[in-house]
Formats: C-alpha cells, structure tokens, sequence
C-alpha cells in the first residue's frame, strides 16, 4: 500500500482495449447498457483504472473496493484512497491520492473560442488579467485556466455548470481561488505527448507523472 503521507500519482496514457478480467461483474453489467462507442471508453477507462490503481495498492485489479458506474465520479471504498479520471479523444488521465483529488485533459492543441469563454464562463478580473494577453497566448490560457477549473470542481466534487464561474486562476501567480468560499486547493498543470493535464488536491504540486503515450 502506499503511504498515508505520499504525494499523488498521475498516469498519462492512451485509452486502449479492455481486459475483461479486470472488471467487476457490475461494471462489465453496466457497460452493456450503454451505446457501443460509449461502452468501448467506460470499459477501457476503468480496466485501465483498475490495472493501475493494482500496482500501487498490491492487489488485483478486480478486487479492488471500486465503486464506478458510468457518468458518475469513481469512488474507492474501504478508505483506500481518492481517484479521478478524465478522458478526452484516445486520451486517458487518472490521478490517485491519499485525500481528494481532480484531474483533467484537453489535447494542448484544442482550438478554443476565448472570446465566448471568458464572457460566459470566467470571472471579471481574470478577464482583465486575459485581455492583456495577445490572441495566441491567450487561447493557451483559457485552456489551461479551463483545465484547472474542470480539476477543481471534480476534486469537490461539484456541478460544473453551477461551479465553473466561482473558481479564477491568476495567471501571475498560478493560484486558483473559489472566490465565493476562499478555497485555495494546491494545483498543478502542464503539457505532455500533445496533452494539456491538470491535477488539484493537497500534494498535487509534488505529484508524479507516468506517461505511457508513445513518442513522450
């Protein structure tokens, strides 16, 4: 098992085929109600899920205490720890820790429509600090604020849409701030294989990062 006072693990990597004996008998059960292309990611997100969290906990993977039916945020029962997990195209980010824990991903390259963004979704001084950036820089910054802010209602545990316009990023500093509440959870992003990632939750600017993507 891993210690109560190590710092999270993040695995970046590619959504792949599932191995069916990885899976619980309710995720395999869940997965056949769903639409084939979405059976295809549930099934491949959580036996990569179950795989990894595996080797770090020294079990196997379809014993671990995995409460994750489709849509909804993974749970790990029996006091085990905290996982997130977000995909995106062929993109798979999963992140552990011993208390809670978000992630995120976006491929880096995204295009993003900043203008509409930030008007609809982001608060007015992190607009002012984004209006001051030229229009390329700019779009990188709303994808990275984008990224963090998805992470953080995760690690709530939260509504993204009722969520999304409480949280500002200061791109000076690189704090995110809830400014209803005056959460200022540790955070951490960065771009990998062509990916951009984020992580929040205590000991995330500590965490490590596995990229198993060819070419990284």
């Amino acid at each position: 098992m891993t210690r109560s006072d190590s710092p999270p693990r993040l695995w970046l990597g590619p959504l792949q085929g599932a191995c069916a004996t990885s899976l619980s008998d309710q995720e395999r059960a869940w997965g056949r109600q769903l639409p084939p292309p979405v059976r295809r990611r549930y099934w491949q997100s959580r036996s990569a899920l179950r795989q990894w969290l595996a080797g770090m906990l020294g079990c196997a993977p379809s014993a671990l205490p995995l409460h994750s039916p489709p849509g909804r945020p993974p749970l790990l029962l029996e006091e085990a720890g905290w996982v997130s997990l977000s995909h995106s195209g062929e993109g798979l980010l999963l992140g552990f820790s011993r208390a809670p824990i978000g992630v995120d991903l976006e491929p880096a390259d995204r295009p993003v429509a900043a203008a509409a963004l930030m008007r609809r979704c982001f608060p007015p001084p992190e607009v002012v600090q984004l209006q001051a950036f030229d229009a390329e820089l700019r779009g990188a910054a709303v994808l990275t604020s984008w990224v963090l802010k998805e992470a953080a209602i995760k690690w709530q545990r939260r509504s993204l849409a009722r969520e999304l316009s409480c949280w500002r990023l200061d791109h000076a500093s690189g704090r995110l701030r809830h400014q209803a509440e005056g959460l200022e959870p540790e955070c951490s992003t960065g771009t990998a294989a062509g990916w951009r990632w984020a992580g929040v939750g205590a000991g995330m600017r500590n965490a490590g990062l596995d990229v198993v993507i060819s070419g990284a």
